[in-house]
């Protein structure tokens, strides 16, 4: 089929999928990966995964964690700092254990264990989000998981860095210590260089006056972090990340006038509708595109085993965590819940893996059917516990 027309087919099916399901709100990402399943290769296959349609991909990848980036929000983890990120660790490491275990358990390799490990660890802010706007809940429960949610992607920065390592042949003692190094100086160098530019520097507040300008400025340095990135080792999403991450930081600025963060909002919703109706779909197209598991292959127990380990390995993590700090046990079950979501960063994650050969299709087509269950799940879950009354605000 030619390409425009692929386009065209691609973006009209994915955007009325999604109407759809905002009627029974059902996250748009489920409808965009559906879309990709349905049109592409495993399903009808009226479209491959053609190059052309990779290259945007790509590109929606870049700006998507630009926006993820800019949407985060330092001051979130402020308030509860050692709560979240003790409730985010421990959340993470249980997660990737039971993830872990369940695929070794099915006799696939270690490193294809390790990676799904990883992927499982993190929790999608975008999931975690969305819950809370719905629903209102106790002040320190919305705290933390915000601020848990924020530092799960922290590390899901440093645990790409380990990926991309392990596709490029593995780790020994030496090179893990080196790539630590490199990954925490240059987010270091990156957010303490933000401290003074975007906090302090006064000839910043000509460039962010000017819509314009401030737009042509935020793509340059995306687009330099995520070259930067990939020049230290790292892969090129952690740059973009940190490129929002940093400018992000403009809502901490002194401004009796709040131009700056006025600024941000206009940049952050003119990023949103081309996000939103563009580039987040193609990615997400993309990757049900490239969802072509042999079907006699697919087994319903392993997406099951890998379900229940990603929601329990994040109950357990996340809510012993809240317990050490003396929340009760209605309040850390809440938050275990909270986390439970997993969303695009995971798809992102998952998609470099296949490309560099250490998942199979198998894994694959799996944890992103995990990964819209939890979408779907999680805000089900959380709503439903919240009807017994019990954490209301």
């Amino acid at each position: 089929m030619d390409f425009l027309a692929a386009l065209a087919l691609l973006l009209v099916t994915a955007k009325t999928l999604e109407w759809l399901f905002e009627r029974f709100e059902l996250h748009p990402i489920i409808a965009h990966v559906l879309t990709g399943i349905l049109l592409g290769p495993f399903v009808l296959g009226i479209i491959e995964p053609a190059d052309e349609l990779r290259v945007l991909a790509e590109f929606g990848l870049i700006m998507m964690m630009l926006y993820m980036g800019l949407t985060s929000n330092f001051s979130a983890i402020a308030q509860n700092t050692k709560k979240a990120v003790v409730v985010a660790v421990l959340g993470v490491a249980f997660s990737f254990l039971l993830g872990f275990l369940t695929v070794k358990f099915f006799g696939k390799d270690t490193t294809a264990a390790i990676f799904v490990g990883i992927t499982l660890g993190n929790t999608a802010i975008e999931v975690t989000s969305g819950v809370l706007v719905r629903e209102r809940v106790k002040r320190v429960v919305s705290s933390i998981l915000m601020g848990a949610a924020f530092a799960d992607d922290i590390m899901a920065v440093y645990l790409i860095g380990i990926i991309t390592a392990l596709a490029e042949g593995g780790l020994n003692a030496l090179s893990f210590g080196v790539l630590t190094i490199k990954i925490f100086t240059f987010i270091a160098g990156t957010l303490l260089i933000s401290e003074y530019v975007f906090k302090r520097a006064r000839w910043f507040y000509s460039i962010v006056r000017n819509l314009n300008v401030f737009f042509t400025f935020t793509l340059i340095l995306t687009f330099t972090l995520a070259i930067l990135a990939q020049w230290v080792g790292l892969n090129q999403i952690i740059g973009a990340y940190l490129a929002g991450l940093t400018i992000s930081r403009l809502r901490e600025r002194k401004d009796p006038l709040i131009v700056t963060r006025i600024k941000l909002n206009e940049l952050i919703e003119d990023l949103e509708v081309v996000l939103t109706e563009f580039f987040m779909p193609l990615f997400f197209i993309y990757v049900g595109l490239m969802f072509n598991p042999p079907l006699r292959d697919i087994s319903l127990t392993l997406i099951g085993a890998l379900y229940l380990a990603a929601i329990i390995g994040k109950l357990i993590g996340c809510g012993l965590g809240a317990r050490l700090f003396g929340l009760d046990w209605r309040d850390a079950i809440a938050i275990g819940i909270g986390m439970g979501g997993r969303g695009s960063l995971e798809l992102a994650i998952l998609t470099f893996g296949l490309k560099a050969g250490l998942i199979d299709q198998v894994l694959f087509a799996s944890v992103i059917a995990v990964s819209m269950l939890t979408a779907l799940t999680t805000p089900i879950l959380f709503k439903a516990y919240l009807r017994r009354g019990r954490l209301k605000s």
